[in-house]
């Protein structure tokens, strides 16, 4: 694996970062105005006009970046309360865990980087995660399973693979990928229920009184609306290819280094391996975060995998 420096990383991230923030409303609006375009090329396919099409985008589209950019911001500064509650984590102190409070000071005054905050979560399985997007949120996260089940040695090595995703702004860009999949995945669901609930209460056969069948038009509408929102929803899923399982590599060697034993934290994945995840929390989002991803992705879909091959991360470590 080619090596690339910590500083050429933290660049490639933040850049990457500015083209997620310019990209993702460039496929947001285009979307719109597809939406725009096929409704009224089927509600006036005679007198169809493309200049009409075009004000009427111009007209929506204040709005749609409004809307969007307030949901961004809350979700993008509130990301660390919502990790927290969603997992049940919780801080402590070097009083409250000496041991883990320890290691990750330890590191963190190896490579010269502020102290995170360090969480814990209550739970038998094997997992470790890095969150934040400044040195006021960085945090570092770990199960009580985790804890238990591996050495000092081994810890450490995880912890310090959850350092380098911190040291190289991965942490920001995968919150920045996750806000963005994550607005596309609440609309499409919303059109979707709507779409069901006027399918099943009969919508379609309702009749306005010009005669001109209204719910039948709602319907298109909707389904327009819905496949708008689906191929908005896979252009966004390849964001995830920005959070790319070379990133994972990285932290991996970041996390060797730190460390100074490769072997330990290569011994510590094939553990976590064994009995991955985090309780009952089946939430794709979340999951990007963990060390090892716990469900399998299996076929054409593990292309949209942001983690490599737990046997191949083994195998380049012990290779060091």
């Amino acid at each position: 694996m080619k090596y690339v420096g910590i500083q050429t990383q933290i660049q490639r991230n933040n850049t990457l970062s500015v083209l997620l923030l310019l990209g993702f409303p460039t496929i947001l609006l285009a979307m719109v105005w597809l939406f725009l375009f096929i409704i009224h090329y089927i509600s006036n396919s005679t007198y169809f006009s493309m200049s009409t099409v075009n004000y009427q985008f111009l007209m929506t589209m204040p709005w749609v970046v409004v809307i969007v950019g307030i949901w961004f911001i809350i979700a993008y500064f509130s990301n660390t309360s919502m990790i927290r509650n969603a997992t049940g984590a919780y801080s402590i102190t070097r009083m409250d865990n000496p041991r883990i409070y320890n290691i990750v000071e330890n590191l963190t005054m190896t490579c010269g980087m502020p102290m995170p905050q360090i969480n814990i979560v209550d739970d038998p399985q094997l997992n470790a995660f890095a969150s934040g997007i400044d040195e006021r949120s960085y945090t570092v996260t770990v199960t009580t399973g985790l804890m238990d089940c591996l050495n000092d040695e081994e810890l450490a090595g995880v912890v310090g693979h959850e350092l380098t995703h911190i040291r190289n702004r991965d942490t920001r860009l995968l919150i920045t990928s996750i806000i963005f999949v994550g607005i596309i995945s609440t609309v499409m669901t919303v059109i979707a229920r709507v779409l069901l609930r006027l399918i099943a209460s009969g919508a379609g056969r309702r009749r306005s009184s010009n005669g001109k069948n209204a719910g039948l038009i709602i319907l298109v509408a909707l389904i327009v609306g819905l496949v708008c929102a689906a191929i908005a929803y896979f252009f966004t899923l390849l964001t995830r290819f920005a959070i790319s399982r070379k990133r994972e590599y990285m932290a991996d060697a970041g996390g060797a280094e730190l460390c100074g034993n490769p072997l330990a934290l290569a011994s510590a994945l094939r553990k976590i391996s064994h009995n991955p995840g985090l309780g009952d929390i089946e939430r794709e989002d979340i999951a990007q975060m963990y060390i090892i991803r716990p469900w399998p992705i299996k076929g054409l879909a593990k292309l949209f995998n942001t983690h490599p091959s737990i046997e191949r991360r083994i195998q380049i470590l012990e290779q060091f």
